[in-house]
């Protein structure tokens, strides 16, 4: 199993401040936005010991790009799908299934190609086992009524996997980061690392949401919860190296990937993005 992440590239983008009461957004297409928020400005002493450190470096901001799912369509990518025999950045992606955006779609096995945890769409299904992972991604609606996206908790009475796909053709089967409507579900830790993210906000939106600053996903959860952005659920797509998110749309482009994971590159050094096997992409409704 493999973890990566990204940072930013071309065009500045204006920061909101953790505290802010409303973030600001850039409109990038109807139905599509990107936010960029500065978290705290101070570093914490760290959450295991007690001793001084920080679990973020200071000036730490995190970009989420907001999708409307009524005007965007949510799609899976991967080697398993095209056939191909190594994987691509979510800028290659892009570029070759004419993605809009593109993000990992979670992290997967040796084999470099399986998910890890339940992933299908439509009659493709790259990973038919579904483990203990609580968080499932569902789109592609059997039925127009039912919402575009939702991310559902499989703890909750009556939900499964099956339940989910009998209502959706596509599901993705992730770690849980937060827990609907909006409950911090790591414990606090030492371990760290840059981020990438799947969630939903209280309008049913699309959030591909990144962090090259490393964070313990208990603090990730908390700045997300305190951005203001109005984050219901989220879960794990990947961390460290591998974890990227990728944006072009009009004149606006945006590749980001990352480089700290505790125990795997416990530094800030990588400056390429890293081919990865599997992404979830968007692109325009017909």
């Amino acid at each position: 199993m493999r973890r990566t992440l990204t940072f930013a590239l071309l065009l500045a983008f204006p920061a909101a401040s953790i505290g802010d009461a409303a973030p600001a957004w850039q409109t990038l297409a109807p139905g599509m936005e990107l936010g960029t928020f500065a978290l705290r400005t101070e570093p914490r002493p760290s959450e295991s010991s007690g001793s001084s450190g920080d679990s973020a470096a200071s000036g730490a901001e995190i970009m989420v790009l907001r999708i409307d799912p009524k005007l965007w369509e949510l799609e899976f990518e991967g080697i398993s799908r095209t056939g191909e025999a190594q994987g691509h950045t979510a800028r290659e992606w892009c570029e070759k299934q004419k993605l809009s955006a593109a993000i990992n779609a979670g992290m997967f096995d040796a084999d470099y190609k399986t998910h890890l945890g339940y992933l299908g769409a439509g009659e493709h299904v790259n990973n038919g086992r579904v483990n203990n992972y609580q968080s499932v991604a569902a789109f592609a609606p059997r039925d127009p009524k039912l919402a575009g996206f939702h991310i559902f908790d499989l703890d909750q009475p009556g939900v499964s996997v099956r339940s989910i796909l009998r209502d959706y053709a596509a599901a993705v089967q992730n770690l849980r980061l937060i827990k609907r409507p909006g409950t911090n579900q790591w414990e606090k830790q030492t371990r760290r690392w840059s981020e990438a993210a799947l969630g939903e906000d209280e309008a049913g939106r699309i959030l591909f949401i990144f962090s090259r600053t490393p964070f313990s996903m208990h603090d990730f959860n908390r700045e997300l919860l305190a951005a203001g952005i109005g984050v219901v659920a989220a879960q794990h797509l990947e961390g460290g190296p591998e974890a990227q998110l990728y944006v072009h749309v009009g004149k606006t482009e945006r590749e980001l990937f990352g480089s700290y994971e505790t125990s795997f590159r416990e530094n800030d050094s990588n400056a390429v993005a890293w081919p990865v096997p599997n992404v979830l992409g968007v692109r325009p409704r017909k």
